[in-house]
Protein backbone atom coordinates (compact mmCIF):
# COMPACT_ATOMS: atom_id res chain seq x y z
CA UNK A 1 0.00 0.00 0.00
CA UNK A 2 1.32 3.88 -1.17
CA UNK A 3 0.80 4.80 2.72
CA UNK A 4 2.62 2.31 4.20
CA UNK A 5 5.95 2.79 1.32
CA UNK A 6 5.60 6.66 2.35
CA UNK A 7 5.84 5.73 5.99
CA UNK A 8 8.97 3.70 5.31
CA UNK A 9 10.64 6.25 2.78
CA UNK A 10 10.69 8.94 5.74
CA UNK A 11 11.74 5.99 8.41
CA UNK A 12 14.36 5.65 5.70
CA UNK A 13 15.29 9.47 4.92
CA UNK A 14 15.84 9.85 8.51
CA UNK A 15 18.35 7.35 9.24
CA UNK A 16 20.14 8.79 6.06
CA UNK A 17 19.95 12.44 7.69
CA UNK A 18 18.27 13.22 3.92
CA UNK A 19 16.62 16.79 5.23
CA UNK A 20 15.19 17.64 1.89
CA UNK A 21 13.79 14.31 1.14
CA UNK A 22 12.39 14.10 5.07
CA UNK A 23 10.77 17.76 4.74
CA UNK A 24 8.86 16.32 1.04
CA UNK A 25 7.89 13.04 3.16
CA UNK A 26 6.62 14.78 6.08
CA UNK A 27 4.63 17.19 3.82
CA UNK A 28 3.25 14.52 2.17
CA UNK A 29 2.34 12.53 4.91
CA UNK A 30 0.90 16.00 6.44
CA UNK A 31 -1.41 16.73 3.28
CA UNK A 32 -2.63 12.83 3.50
CA UNK A 33 -3.58 12.98 7.59
CA UNK A 34 -5.85 16.12 6.52
CA UNK A 35 -7.69 14.20 3.88
CA UNK A 36 -8.02 11.63 6.09
CA UNK A 37 -9.73 14.12 8.81
CA UNK A 38 -11.88 15.04 5.91
CA UNK A 39 -12.86 11.71 5.08
CA UNK A 40 -13.82 11.22 8.33
CA UNK A 41 -16.13 14.44 8.41
CA UNK A 42 -17.41 13.38 5.26
CA UNK A 43 -18.86 9.78 6.89
CA UNK A 44 -16.11 8.25 4.70
CA UNK A 45 -14.15 5.32 6.90
CA UNK A 46 -11.65 7.86 7.69
CA UNK A 47 -8.35 6.64 5.72
CA UNK A 48 -8.58 7.65 1.92
CA UNK A 49 -7.83 5.14 -1.21
CA UNK A 50 -4.55 4.48 -2.83
CA UNK A 51 -6.11 6.44 -5.78
CA UNK A 52 -6.85 9.54 -3.52
CA UNK A 53 -3.20 9.58 -2.34
CA UNK A 54 -2.30 9.37 -6.21
CA UNK A 55 -4.46 12.11 -7.51
CA UNK A 56 -2.97 13.91 -4.30
CA UNK A 57 0.66 13.67 -4.99
CA UNK A 58 0.15 14.55 -8.63
CA UNK A 59 -1.52 17.68 -7.47
CA UNK A 60 1.44 18.25 -5.08
CA UNK A 61 3.66 18.13 -8.54
CA UNK A 62 1.27 20.57 -10.15
CA UNK A 63 1.57 22.98 -7.54
CA UNK A 64 5.35 22.81 -7.63
CA UNK A 65 5.71 23.18 -11.20
CA UNK A 66 3.45 26.22 -11.11
CA UNK A 67 5.63 27.49 -8.47
CA UNK A 68 8.94 26.66 -10.45
CA UNK A 69 7.68 29.01 -13.54
CA UNK A 70 7.22 31.47 -10.62
CA UNK A 71 10.55 31.22 -9.40
CA UNK A 72 11.77 31.47 -12.46
CA UNK A 73 10.18 34.39 -13.71
CA UNK A 74 10.94 36.41 -10.28
CA UNK A 75 14.79 35.12 -10.61
CA UNK A 76 15.08 32.69 -8.07
CA UNK A 77 16.70 29.51 -9.12
CA UNK A 78 17.81 28.41 -5.69
CA UNK A 79 13.93 28.11 -4.85
CA UNK A 80 13.08 26.52 -8.50
CA UNK A 81 15.61 23.81 -7.85
CA UNK A 82 14.22 23.00 -4.43
CA UNK A 83 10.94 22.62 -6.09
CA UNK A 84 12.46 20.35 -8.58
CA UNK A 85 14.37 18.19 -5.93
CA UNK A 86 10.65 17.98 -4.37
CA UNK A 87 8.97 17.01 -8.20
CA UNK A 88 11.41 14.14 -8.12
CA UNK A 89 11.00 12.79 -4.70
CA UNK A 90 7.09 12.82 -4.75
CA UNK A 91 6.90 11.11 -8.39
CA UNK A 92 9.51 8.59 -7.24
CA UNK A 93 5.85 7.09 -5.59
CA UNK A 94 3.72 7.78 -8.58
CA UNK A 95 3.37 5.24 -11.28
CA UNK A 96 5.21 5.71 -14.62
CA UNK A 97 3.46 8.80 -16.60
CA UNK A 98 2.41 8.02 -19.72
CA UNK A 99 4.17 9.65 -22.57
CA UNK A 100 2.77 12.04 -25.49
CA UNK A 101 2.33 9.26 -27.67
CA UNK A 102 0.79 6.91 -25.24
CA UNK A 103 -1.58 9.52 -24.23
CA UNK A 104 -2.79 10.54 -27.49
CA UNK A 105 -3.88 6.75 -28.44
CA UNK A 106 -5.52 6.17 -24.90
CA UNK A 107 -7.43 9.00 -25.80
CA UNK A 108 -8.43 7.91 -29.52
CA UNK A 109 -9.01 4.12 -27.66
CA UNK A 110 -11.10 6.02 -25.24
CA UNK A 111 -13.51 8.44 -27.19
CA UNK A 112 -14.20 5.70 -29.22
CA UNK A 113 -14.89 3.21 -26.42
CA UNK A 114 -17.21 5.93 -24.98
CA UNK A 115 -18.80 6.79 -28.22
CA UNK A 116 -17.67 10.57 -27.47
CA UNK A 117 -18.13 12.28 -30.97
CA UNK A 118 -18.61 16.35 -29.76
CA UNK A 119 -17.32 18.21 -27.31
CA UNK A 120 -20.88 17.19 -25.34
CA UNK A 121 -19.26 14.06 -24.55
CA UNK A 122 -15.71 15.29 -22.97
CA UNK A 123 -17.20 14.63 -19.24
CA UNK A 124 -18.10 11.35 -20.60
CA UNK A 125 -14.23 10.84 -22.18
CA UNK A 126 -12.72 12.70 -18.98
CA UNK A 127 -14.39 10.26 -16.66
CA UNK A 128 -13.49 7.14 -18.77
CA UNK A 129 -10.18 8.21 -18.69
CA UNK A 130 -9.59 9.03 -15.44
CA UNK A 131 -10.73 5.68 -14.30
CA UNK A 132 -8.94 3.85 -16.98
CA UNK A 133 -5.10 6.02 -16.04
CA UNK A 134 -5.95 7.37 -12.86
CA UNK A 135 -1.98 8.03 -11.82
CA UNK A 136 -0.17 7.70 -14.97
CA UNK A 137 -1.81 10.22 -16.95
CA UNK A 138 -1.40 14.20 -16.81
CA UNK A 139 -5.42 15.04 -16.99
CA UNK A 140 -4.97 18.44 -17.52
CA UNK A 141 -2.83 18.05 -20.36
CA UNK A 142 -5.14 15.14 -21.92
CA UNK A 143 -8.46 16.98 -21.36
CA UNK A 144 -6.95 19.82 -23.48
CA UNK A 145 -5.78 17.04 -25.97
CA UNK A 146 -9.49 15.22 -25.64
CA UNK A 147 -11.24 18.74 -26.63
CA UNK A 148 -9.43 19.52 -29.47
CA UNK A 149 -9.74 16.27 -30.64
CA UNK A 150 -13.99 16.66 -30.25
CA UNK A 151 -13.89 19.92 -31.16
CA UNK A 152 -12.03 18.77 -34.30
CA UNK A 153 -14.64 16.18 -35.02
CA UNK A 154 -18.06 18.04 -34.44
Amino acid sequence: MLRERLSEALKEALKAKQARRVSTLRLILAALKDRDIAARTDGRNGTISDDDIMALLQTMVRQRRDSIQMYEQGNRQDLADQEKEEITIIESFLPQQLSDTEIQSAIKETLGEVGATAIKDMGKAMAALRAKYAGRMDFSKASALVKQQLSGAA
